[in-house]
């Protein structure tokens, strides 16, 4: 199938990089170095080393969450890597607030299924924000940034892989390729999540499975990592935010 049908089957100017040899060819080896380091900077992220638990040194797991992934992209697809990234128009602006809205649509009945039917378990990085003190908290919005960005790296990467995997050497349809890296990666970001809620299985499947679902379709719709992440950094700040003014109202 041409590229331009690819295209205008989902009504992009452009398809998914890195799978199809756009713009650059990169084998199924190959895509072992950039899956390798997407698990080594969650090992990072996941271990809470004590040497990263101290000031500035607290953005380093962040960091390294986007940092990671990234060197290993440019390593297999050089001065390509960049093709993740679109340049960023006012239109994709909104699609990052409404993905963003769209996530919290969402997450209000999952959230009642949860709560309803389900042990939960809270964040405990996010409950004990609201015992920072001022300087602390910006330090948190601050490293979020970086973090959220590398949750993105973290679950599109893997994305783009499986696409390549089951499109070249599966002989599945792109649809359904997409249809099932979409769903695989939600189950992977979900289970990373699993050591910050308790090992709680059913909570991360619907309540961050259902957000990645929803932050992915993002980058289906944009073909721009700036686009999901700006949607997972807006989406992530509002639950930031709202967790400070109810712990505000609480304590008045």
């Amino acid at each position: 199938m041409a590229d331009t049908e690819l295209n205008a089957a989902d009504g992009s100017e452009r398809d998914y990089p890195f799978y199809n040899g756009w713009p650059i060819e990169i084998s199924a080896l190959k895509w072992l170095v950039p899956l390798a380091a997407v698990g080594l900077a969650v090992a990072v992220l996941l271990r809470h080393l004590p040497m990263f638990s101290q000031g500035y040194l607290q953005l380093a797991p962040g960091m390294l969450l986007t940092l990671l992934p990234l060197l290993g992209m440019a390593l297999v697809a050089g001065r390509h890597w960049t093709a993740l990234f679109r340049r960023v128009r006012l239109k994709d602006i909104g699609w990052m607030f409404a993905f963003a809205l769209l996530n919290y649509v969402i997450a209000v009945p999952l959230g009642f299924i949860v709560l309803n039917f389900v042990d939960t378990e809270t964040n405990a990085a996010i409950e004990g924000l609201k015992t920072f003190g001022q300087a602390d908290r910006v330090l948190f919005f601050v490293n979020s940034i970086p973090q959220l960005i590398g949750e993105e790296l973290i679950s599109i990467v893997p994305f783009l892989a499986l696409l390549y995997y089951l499109t070249r050497k599966f002989g599945l349809s792109r649809r359904a390729a997409v249809i099932i890296a979409w769903l695989a990666t939600a189950v992977w970001f979900a289970a990373i999540h699993l050591p910050t809620y308790n090992w709680n299985i059913l909570q991360c499947l619907i309540l961050i499975g259902g957000a990645r679902l929803v932050l992915t379709l993002a980058y289906l719709k944009t073909k721009n990592l700036w686009v999901s992440a700006g949607a997972h950094i807006i989406n992530d700040w509002m639950t930031f935010t709202l967790t400070l003014v109810g712990a505000s109202m609480g304590a008045g």
